[in-house]
């Protein structure tokens, strides 16, 4: 019971805050545009100084792991690879790339640093692993939204370009090196600076989660309910049952598991679907596989969590 209870302890508060943001979008406090709006603040302002905020303090050399890193990014690259695999078997040929990017595509920034923050008080290891996850899914979904979209291009040197500048300018990417180099510079911040950066870092975790309850519409996955069924249980429950137990055989454990089960098992992030209409994709499939990870996600985290806590790997 103590574990379960502490399992529930840090994954309900993160489920009942996105349901806030639904309560708010009902009650009118929220509307599409504001939820745009705070959705880029954010992704470009919030998680960026958050990051900043929870890489510089840290003595960077101390902490790196090439095992991990290198875990991560072998992972996340094959889980890339098998999801382009079975949208294939997908019969609709316009919505193979949103089956594919939705089922390996995780909220590993917003909800991997709320999880590891409840469960630990800080970030733990979520940067090195979003360091290693996040500028593959990104690069990956632009090759994918491209190429298995409605509109079939072949990879060309514009495709390429767009997609090197997308990472070199992503905000996560940017806040992750600026505080890796202030961390190796070995200088502290004036403290007026880091009481400035840590108020900005505060509002990443609950606006975030609140902006993805805002942006959920039930109505959509009443539509093509079967590869959006098929994308939520391959994020859920198939990555995780076959790269968990390799994870805990190689010896990870405590927040360096978490931060691997967030990558494997959270649920398909929001950014998901603003990328899909961006480039042309009806975004249903992608809006569905969202709600129904984001909301079964805070049942089958705790379920995982158990089963680690259980065993006594965190």
């Amino acid at each position: 019971m103590n574990n379960l209870i502490f399992c529930l302890n840090a994954t309900i508060p993160i489920f009942l805050t996105m349901l806030l943001g639904v309560f708010f979008r009902y009650a009118g406090l929220f509307d599409q545009s504001f939820v745009n709006k705070m959705n880029r603040f954010v992704f470009t302002a919030a998680i960026p100084a958050l990051l900043f905020h929870d890489l510089s303090g840290v003595p960077f050399r101390q902490v790196w792991d090439s095992r991990f890193v290198l875990f991560c990014f072998l992972t996340t690259a094959v889980c890339i690879a098998i999801c382009c695999g079975l949208s294939f078997f997908v019969a609709d040929r316009s919505i193979r790339g949103e089956f594919a990017q939705a089922g390996y595509r995780s909220s590993a920034t917003i909800l991997g640093i709320s999880l590891i923050q409840n469960l630990y008080g800080n970030a733990g290891m979520a940067p090195l692993m979003i360091v290693s996850s996040v500028p593959l899914y990104n690069a990956a979904a632009v090759l994918i939204l491209e190429l298995m979209g409605p509109d079939r291009k072949r990879p060309d040197r514009e495709t390429l370009n767009k997609t090197l500048k997308n990472l070199m300018t992503n905000p996560i990417i940017l806040g992750i090196g600026a505080g890796i180099l202030w961390s190796l510079s070995g200088l502290s911040q004036p403290r007026i600076m880091e009481l400035t950066v840590q108020n900005l870092a505060a509002t990443a975790t609950p606006l975030g989660l609140m902006v993805m309850g805002a942006s959920f519409d039930a109505g959509k996955t009443l539509k093509k309910w079967r590869p959006v069924l098929a994308a939520s249980a391959l994020k859920l429950a198939g990555f995780t049952a076959v790269f968990l137990p390799l994870a805990v055989r190689m010896g990870f454990h405590d927040d360096k598991l978490v931060a691997i089960l967030v990558m494997l098992g959270s649920s398909t992030t929001v950014s998901c679907f603003v990328m899909a209409r961006g480039m042309g994709h009806d975004g249903t499939v992608t809006a569905g596989a969202i709600m129904l990870t984001t909301f079964f996600s805070a049942f089958t985290l705790t379920v995982w969590l158990f089963i680690l806590r259980s065993m006594g790997l965190i």
